[in-house]
């Protein structure tokens, strides 16, 4: 298992706070940091100081940052050319020494493209698949080749498919819940197929239909990661999980239900019932950074959490 920290951004964090989650993440030993790619606060609030890119803080990351893996989950397809994305993904790559990893998805939140004048398409699944040809196409097209792509919504022609990544495979995550198109894409393109906000019976349920995918597809299922991002609320005593749920606006029974709540002994249990499904890499989500209490939360589950898990 690893075991990885996801922020939402867009809820109201600046840079500062980022890079003080993130470097405190490496501090106690976590695996990745990553974060969310979204320009506008979903709910009440307002989301100040403002949004933040999220390519441009990962590449501040990987500067100030030294083991920690860096990514997105995930990485709005409408936000950006892939020729372009291949290109600032290869770079942070490169500035990060080989530590980077891109979740890449359709989007889906109208709200933000219609708030900053970004076109939002129809048939985003089918741009989403040709983004995903694109981007692997051009980092596996070897140096002194160029690559063409001639598809329904982009066209290459004698790319030279530079720069190259320092890895030599960028880990690249699909996910979502849908039954068909996402497996299939997972099992041609991804590292990695992330079960976002599941329950244990969902998680089961699609990672069947992804295995299924890879074994169509003629791929060994050991090649595929499964994971699991899951929002963070853990306290030492009900009083502080209480305390720690309130400031999400959400319900502790609700939490326990659909994330990782509870003493860190409940967390330990809910991540063994979902690691039974095949999950072995779980992603701890703190959707609000108002204060500096997540960081006392990181450090209960990095102590009494992951430290258990890992033994």
């Amino acid at each position: 298992m690893d075991f990885r920290i996801f922020t939402e951004p867009q809820q109201g964090a600046d840079y500062n706070t980022l890079l003080r989650v993130a470097t405190t993440a490496e501090d106690l030993g976590f695996d990745a940091f990553f974060r969310s790619d979204h320009y506008l606060r979903m709910g009440a609030g307002d989301g100040l100081p403002g949004p933040t890119d999220a390519w441009i803080t990962l590449a501040g990351l990987a500067r100030e940052t030294s083991r920690i893996r860096l990514g997105t989950l995930m990485t709005a397809g409408t936000f950006r050319w892939p020729g372009v994305l291949a290109i600032q993904v290869a770079q942070v790559d490169a500035m990060s020494g080989g530590r980077v990893e891109l979740g890449l998805g359709a989007a889906w939140f109208e709200a933000e493209h219609t708030a900053y004048g970004i076109p939002f398409p129809d048939r985003r699944i089918d741009r989403f698949e040709e983004q995903l040809a694109i981007v692997t196409g051009l980092w596996e097209t070897e140096a002194g080749s160029t690559f063409d792509f001639d598809g329904v919504h982009y066209q290459l022609k004698d790319s030279p498919a530079l720069p190259k990544p320092v890895q030599d495979r960028i880990p690249v995550l699909v996910g979502g819940t849908g039954p068909k198109r996402l497996p299939a894409l997972a099992a041609r393109y991804a590292t990695e197929f992330n079960l976002p906000f599941a329950s244990v019976e969902d998680t089961r349920a699609q990672i069947g239909r992804v295995r299924a995918a890879c074994a169509a597809a003629g791929r060994a299922d050991g090649g595929m990661v499964y994971s699991n991002a899951l929002v963070a609320c853990v306290g030492r005593d009900d009083a502080e999980v209480a305390r720690r749920a309130a400031a999400l606006g959400r319900e502790v029974a609700e939490l326990k239900a659909n994330g990782l709540a509870g003493s860190p002994a409940e967390v330990v249990d809910t991540i063994g019932r979902y690691a039974e499904t095949g999950s072995s890499r779980f992603y701890f989500q703190f959707p609000e950074l108002p204060d500096l209490d997540h960081l006392d939360q990181m450090e209960l589950i990095a102590s009494q959490v992951v430290s258990q898990l890992n033994r």
